[in-house]
């Protein structure tokens, strides 16, 4: 059985050897995160090594790095070539931290789900009251939204109440594209432009030259424009450049990333060839995700 300490020297370790890729960590560098006596670090890693959780790497660039056994003592999953899930707190993503696992409390009652989040990584900077994003995780597209009610810092664990609790699909953008695309021409004029987005009841269009696309046209580019009394302007003197073309094999989960990484509202689906085929729009992935099948919201 460990003792306390033990386990919280462990856990230091693993949290640091996480976030170093791999590298040796001191037994110095244990002792300041844990504002502990470098000796009392070394006397219990002692006692570590020969319960088979640290092993010690000589020389100059030498430390302790934790066993398999040890991850298996503190709960922790772990598996060759991990994929690391995310955290986003306060909508700022966290370096040197991941989720190792997520267990659900009082799922039946779904006005008081609670996730007890075992974390990768130090926590004791996230705050009671943070907001947290996590995910998704690489299996099942998970993602959990939450904010932080109580902190564990001896076993690293964060208790969340969740907000909102999703599994985004495992489609690819094809599968939800909006493939007869309305596209516009660089030289139409606002008029012209108005009038297609009323007929096809769209708000916003890819601009083409030559069978490529070179900007996106939307509705508020044409109110700016009235706005501003610009009547006279083209399609092409105020369209966004700021176009992002992606393959119709690209999985939903990635391009909802990107959707929010790039702040746009569609992106450009071509096809291996390069070719337009389709168009996907903010709401388009929000929809994936809120179809009633796919269990999307526990909570809201």
């Amino acid at each position: 059985m460990l003792t306390s300490v033990q386990k919280e020297i462990l856990q230091t370790l693993i949290n640091l050897y996480q976030s170093s890729d791999g590298k040796s960590i001191k037994g110095e560098d244990i002792a300041e995160v844990m504002s502990r006596n470098p000796g009392t670090i070394r006397n219990q890693m002692q006692s570590l090594r020969s319960l088979g959780l640290v092993k010690g790497v000589p020389g100059p660039r030498g430390g302790y790095k934790p066993t398999i056994e040890a991850y298996h003592a503190l709960n922790i999953s772990i598996s060759d070539g991990e994929t690391k899930i995310p955290i986003y707190c306060n909508d700022k993503k966290l370096e040197g931290i991941s989720v190792a696992k997520i267990e659900f409390t009082s799922v039946p009652q779904p006005d008081e789900c609670e996730a007890a989040i075992k974390v990768l990584g130090n926590i004791k900077e996230l705050n009671l009251g943070d907001m947290l994003r996590i995910g998704p995780t690489p299996v099942n597209n998970l993602g959990v939204m939450g904010e932080i009610v109580g902190r564990d810092d001896l076993d690293n664990i964060l208790l969340v109440d969740t907000t909102t609790i999703r599994s985004i699909p495992k489609q690819k953008v094809g599968d939800i594209a909006t493939r007869n695309v309305i596209t516009l021409q660089s030289d139409y004029s606002l008029k012209k432009t108005a009038e297609i987005f009323s007929k096809n009841s769209i708000d916003g269009a890819p601009v083409m030259e030559d069978d490529d696309v070179v900007g996106v046209f939307t509705v508020s580019d044409l109110i700016r424009a009235i706005a501003e009394d610009n009547d006279d302007a083209t399609v092409g003197d105020l369209m966004s450049t700021k176009v992002i073309i992606i393959n119709e094999n690209l999985k939903i989960v990635r391009a909802i990333e990107i959707i929010f990484e790039k702040e746009i509202s569609r992106l450009i689906i071509v096809d291996d060839n390069n070719k337009l085929v389709g168009i996907v729009t903010r709401t388009d992935l929000i929809d994936s995700m809120t179809n009633l099948k796919q269990f999307p919201i526990i909570k809201e």
